[in-house]
């Protein structure tokens, strides 16, 4: 075939008609079958997210069940009638005691009535173990007066008991949220200098932090319910620092407010209370370490000490006793 018969079979109009049509016809197939080639990517993924709040529900579903004790609800109605017949009920009320407890970890409408239940009938019950102690089984053979008054002291300790138990959870509590406040806030400047909003943010970070300091996770979950729907972002940060009762917590609601209040830079905030927040923790492990000595007087003295004598001197006494 020669390159004008060629030539000519390229610019014959008939033949680049038919080579159109069918460069034509493929691309309509193509532009009809590509759509059901490509792979959905968004719906695997809703069907994840769905299954994993599936998934997040039925744990928490479960343990709420778990935390469900049999009678717990009898009992705190119980609990509620004595309480209405002493006329008791207006402390339940009381916001400085609810407040108390949800620093402890303990919020609702069933601890209050505990705790109030409590108070009132624990210094009973320890009067009458004192009273039944010195009177009946005639413990230490006290005089009459001084019976009196060790069930009246009894009376008195069962009445602190209930303050004492709710402060030294509430200082546990206080202390693993302590540990683990700057590594919230670190996390919190990488989430603010990416773009997220405030709410965002604490979601976040209460996620990421959910699996080490599970108090922390939970008091920075209510606070982005209570910014979501309450309509003062203000309260919502106060009541954050109210329920964890420190001067971390005071301090990083402050610095929120007055970081939408005035429009301050809200890193530069963060990363102030970060570093201060670090300072305190080291602070506070070399306070520790620098007690270690004293606090390791006493067992020394009483373990280490004889073991050392009875190692030295045991063998001249051996010596002596069987000489």
């Amino acid at each position: 075939m020669s390159a004008e018969q060629i030539v000519a079979l390229l610019t014959n109009p008939e033949n680049i008609i038919i080579v159109l049509g069918s460069f034509g016809t493929f691309l309509t197939v193509i532009a009809f079958t590509l759509p059901f080639l490509q792979r959905d990517s968004l719906s695997p993924r809703l069907k994840a997210v769905a299954a994993r709040r599936e998934e997040l529900r039925q744990q928490a579903t479960a343990h709420q069940a778990a935390n469900r004790r049999p009678g717990r609800k009898e009992a705190i109605m119980a609990m509620s009638r004595v309480l209405g017949r002493l006329n008791l009920m207006k402390q339940l009320e009381d916001r400085e005691l609810r407040m108390k407890l949800a620093r402890a970890g303990w919020r609702g409408y069933a601890p209050v009535v505990t705790f109030v239940f409590g108070r009132v009938l624990l210094p009973l019950v320890v009067a009458l173990t004192v009273a039944f102690c010195v009177f009946v089984l005639d413990m230490f053979q006290l005089a009459p007066a001084m019976k009196l008054v060790a069930v009246m002291g009894g009376a008195v300790l069962g009445n602190y008991v209930p303050n004492v138990i709710v402060k030294n959870v509430t200082q546990k509590r206080q202390e693993s949220i302590q540990l683990s406040f700057p590594d919230a806030l670190d996390l919190m400047i990488i989430c603010v200098e990416a773009g997220l909003s405030l709410e965002a943010a604490f979601n976040r970070v209460a996620d990421e932090i959910a699996e080490n300091a599970g108090e922390l996770a939970e008091e920075l979950g209510l606070t982005t319910a209570e910014l979501n729907f309450l309509g003062d972002r203000r309260q919502a940060l106060m009541n954050f620092a109210d329920r964890l009762g420190m001067d971390e917590a005071k301090a990083l609601a402050t610095s929120l407010i007055q970081s939408e209040q005035y429009g301050t830079p809200l890193t530069v905030a963060l990363r102030v209370l970060s570093r201060e927040n670090r300072d305190a923790r080291m602070s506070r492990a070399e306070q520790k370490a620098g007690a270690l000595p004293a606090m390791l007087t006493g067992p020394m003295i009483v373990f280490f000490l004889p073991v050392v004598f009875i190692v030295l001197l045991g063998p001249a006494i051996i010596q002596i006793v069987t000489s």
